[in-house]
C-alpha cells in the first residue's frame, strides 16, 4: 500500500497542457518516493489529488506518462543550461562556470528531481527510453561542454583533452547528484558546487577555485 499522501485536489477546469503537467509533477514525486518500477498510474491520481481515470485519459499507459516525464525533465534541464549560458559573459571560464553553477539551481536541484532522475538512470529497461528522450539534449550539452573546455584551455594555455576534461566535470556533477541523495552523512548544495568547481579548478588552477571564478 502506498504512503503517499494526496494533494488538496486542483481545480477541475484546467487546460490540457496545464493538467499535463500538473500529472507529470506528480509522477516526479512519486517516482522519488517509490522507484521506477513501483510508480503506478493510481499513485500518480493520489499524489495529484485527481481520479485515476483523469490519469489514464492524459497518458493511457503507465509506459507512456514516464515517457513523458523523463521528456520534461530532459527539457528542462536543457533549458536551464542554456538560459544559464544567455546569462554568462563571453569568456569561456564565465561560460564554464555557468554551466557548473546551472546543475545546483534550486529549480533543476530538488531532492525530488534528482531521485526521479536516478530512478530512471537506474532501473535497465529505462535504458531504451532513456536514449529515446534524452539523447539527443546530452549530446548538445556534451558537445557544449567540450567547445568551452576547448576555449579555455587555448586561452590559458593549459595542457589536457577538452573532451576527456570534460567529461571529467560532467560525471563529477553527475556524480555528486547521486551522492545528494544516497550519502548517510548529506551535504548542501554549496558544498555539492565547490565539489565540481574543485574539479574545475585541477584542470584551469588560474580560472578557478573551490569558490568558482577567480
Amino acid at each position: 500500500m502506498s504512503h503517499l499522501a494526496p494533494t488538496i485536489p486542483p481545480p477541475r477546469k484546467l487546460s490540457r497542457e496545464t493538467r499535463r503537467a500538473q500529472v507529470i509533477e506528480a509522477t516526479i514525486e512519486v517516482l522519488a518516493a517509490q522507484g521506477y518500477a513501483r510508480t503506478t498510474l493510481t499513485d500518480v491520481a493520489r499524489r495529484a489529488g485527481i481520479s485515476h481515470g483523469l490519469v489514464n485519459f492524459h497518458f493511457q499507459t503507465k509506459e507512456a506518462l514516464l515517457a513523458e516525464t523523463l521528456g520534461y525533465l530532459s527539457d528542462e534541464y536543457r533549458q536551464n543550461w542554456h538560459a544559464a549560458l544567455a546569462a554568462a559573459g563571453p569568456q569561456p571560464a564565465q561560460q564554464l562556470d555557468a554551466l557548473i553553477r546551472a546543475d545546483f539551481e534550486p529549480a533543476i536541484c530538488t531532492p525530488a528531481r534528482l531521485s526521479a532522475w536516478l530512478s530512471f538512470w537506474g532501473e535497465a529497461q529505462s535504458r531504451p527510453l532513456y536514449q529515446a528522450k534524452c539523447g539527443e539534449n546530452d549530446r548538445l550539452y556534451i558537445t557544449k561542454l567540450e567547445q568551452v573546455c576547448t576555449a579555455l584551455l587555448a586561452e590559458g594555455r593549459y595542457p589536457g583533452d577538452p573532451i576527456l576534461i570534460s567529461r571529467v566535470l560532467r560525471v563529477t556533477s553527475e556524480g555528486v547528484w547521486v551522492d545528494l541523495i544516497s550519502t548517510r552523512d548529506p551535504y548542501s548544495t554549496t558544498e555539492a558546487l565547490q565539489t565540481v568547481h574543485t574539479a574545475a579548478m585541477a584542470f584551469f588552477p588560474r580560472h578557478f577555485g573551490a569558490e568558482g571564478l577567480l
